[in-house]
């Protein structure tokens, strides 16, 4: 049976109570504050809903993760990285990457970073939390991508592109910054072909929990003060 949060506790149930089916329906209810949200991440638990829905918590098994030790760069990829065809910036427009990321999409109108949620990010944001990724080409905001950043672990959470290749150069170019600042795993949440061309693979639930256990409160080098990537 699923559980219901209340407003008033920012507990969650333990992970192993997530249903199989649908695969990692953790909980129901609750809030989008930023104390909740910080604690679903440190628990092993994400929201995500559409629009009209309750909020909904989850922790899938298998959970898919990339290691930065095993990030993937294809050819063509590493030729346009060199080009310097885009400009990549950390934490220079939070708000407009994740109303990017709120964007319709070629396969849907429907989304998920609701206002409600993108307010809660923002605010993450804010506290130190919450990072963003963007990708400029010849001044335009052309691809990006936010998450959290909590010890030595990075929770994505959404990206986009208005240009063919954007966000792919976004993305190395965090990894490569992530591996070199001692972050050791990062959270790609669900299975999708394009973080699998990265090098994003599963490992179970359990396994998951154990780094969270062992590296949410150990420190990294990261200077996420705006820059280019």
């Amino acid at each position: 049976m699923l559980t219901w949060l209340q407003r008033d506790t920012l507990d969650f149930p333990p992970l192993e109570k997530a249903m199989r089916e649908p695969n990692g329906l953790l909980a129901g209810g609750g809030d989008l504050s930023a104390d909740r949200l910080i604690q679903a991440y440190r628990h092993g638990c994400f929201p995500w809903y559409q629009q009209g829905q309750p909020i909904l918590w989850w922790s899938p098994d298998p959970r898919t993760v990339l290691f930065p030790d095993e990030l993937h760069v294809s050819r063509s990829l590493a030729k346009l990285l060199r080009q310097g065809r885009f400009e990549v910036t950390f934490d220079q427009d939070f708000a407009a990457v994740i109303r990017a990321c709120a964007g319709p999409r070629a396969y849907t109108d429907e989304t998920w970073i609701t206002g409600p949620m993108q307010a809660a990010y923002v605010e993450l944001h804010a506290r130190g939390f919450a990072h963003s990724v963007e990708v400029w080409e010849n001044g335009r905001l052309v691809g990006g991508l936010y998450g959290l950043a909590m010890g030595q672990l990075f929770f994505g959470e959404s990206m986009f592109s208005h240009t063919d290749n954007a966000s792919k150069v976004g993305f190395a170019t965090l990894v490569q910054h992530l591996k070199a600042w001692g972050f050791v795993l990062i959270d790609c949440q669900m299975p999708t072909q394009h973080l699998q061309s990265f090098g994003a693979r599963p490992i179970s639930r359990r396994t998951f929990a154990d780094y969270l256990n062992k590296h949410l409160d150990l420190t990294h080098s990261a200077d996420w003060l705006p820059r280019r990537g």
